[in-house]
């Protein structure tokens, strides 16, 4: 009985192995398709993709378009017909010798407008994370104080401004007298050179000084515009996670400690997405696009005003460019 029971063991082996044989032969015959997974920094590239889409297409669609139409008009003497349209000729690179060597006034506002910019960006974004740092405390009336510092960013819209500018006018009369009082009392008191000689006396670098007294004079322009980016990090802040100031307390750190360890590198993201928009916001109102607004629509001179808007955008990009590049080399992204 043994011998036939072995022997129908090793026909049943036999027939398992034919099995496998034959479900390999059909596997190699078979289109090799492989399935390729992606990692999870590439689905979240991917996400980050489609999340920019619509802005993309917008900016291929128009901005692009405009771009390349104003490298084409600097280039150019554009000159617009009686029945409609503009016709150009080429001329290279005369309005660019120009707006350098003959104009009498963009090299200065040119130079004024950037140097400008680089002072307010970083009074700016330091200013609006001051005061975001404030307005995330708990006490009464927080959401009044955030109501009150976001109101000048709806006041700088166009029909809130001008109304503003006409009630000015009207009221200019009984304000201009009262406006000449305060200045006659306000120049009795001490003035600001008094305290500029002191501190060059006490041996404080005069850049340092006139950096900050321009700071000074320009406090309202820096409350006025900083209204975006003060929201901005009231949600970066928010958005830190509070265990990580629960292990600060514990490890005994002290609050100077736990700004700049915790709260600090946790807004860094978030201070470049600020000077971003500063260096952009301060871009369009400056000097230089009034400059190039008023030679073209009222001079006439769409090549000229090509140049001026060109010029200062590609500078306004690579202060960008070096910028981030050199605070997201130090930047802590939290996932």
């Amino acid at each position: 009985m043994r011998p036939i029971i072995n022997r129908e063991k090793e026909r049943e082996e036999e027939q398992v192995k034919e099995r496998v044989k034959v479900r390999a032969v059909a596997r190699e015959r078979e289109p090799r398709i492989k399935k390729r997974r992606l990692s999870l920094s590439q689905r979240r590239g991917i996400s980050g993709l489609l999340f920019i889409l619509p802005w993309l297409i917008g900016f291929i669609w128009f901005y692009a378009r405009s771009l390349f139409m104003t490298v084409q008009f600097s280039l150019s003497d554009l000159t617009v017909n009686t029945g409609g349209g503009y016709s150009l000729a080429f001329v290279g690179l005369q309005n660019f010798i120009y707006a350098f060597r003959v104009h009498p006034t963009y090299k200065q506002v040119l130079v004024t407008s950037l140097g400008n910019m680089l002072i307010d960006v970083p009074l700016i974004t330091f200013f609006s994370l001051f005061m975001a740092i404030l307005l995330n405390q708990k006490f009464k009336g927080r959401t009044l104080v955030r109501a009150i510092f976001f109101l000048p960013v709806i006041l700088s819209s166009g029909a809130i401004s001008d109304a503003m500018d006409l009630a000015r006018t009207m009221m200019s009369g009984g304000i201009s007298s009262a406006s000449a009082e305060m200045a006659a009392a306000t120049t009795t008191g001490v003035s600001v050179q008094y305290y500029i000689q002191m501190f060059s006396a006490l041996g404080i670098p005069q850049s340092l000084i006139e950096y900050v007294s321009g700071a000074v004079n320009r406090i309202s322009d820096i409350v006025n515009a900083s209204g975006i980016q003060i929201i901005i990090f009231i949600a970066a802040l928010q958005s830190i996670p509070s265990s990580m100031y629960e292990v600060a307390k514990i490890e005994g750190a002290t609050s100077y400690e736990t700004f700049w360890k915790v709260t600090f590198p946790m807004v860094l993201p978030h201070v470049i997405t600020n000077i971003v928009y500063t260096v952009v916001d301060s871009f369009t109102n400056s000097d230089v696009v009034d400059l190039a607004y008023t030679t073209a629509f009222e001079d006439m001179n769409y090549g000229l005003s090509s140049v001026f808007s060109l010029v200062s955008t590609v500078i306004t990009c690579l202060i960008l460019v070096i910028v981030c590049r050199f605070i997201q080399k130090r930047t802590f992204y939290y996932n």
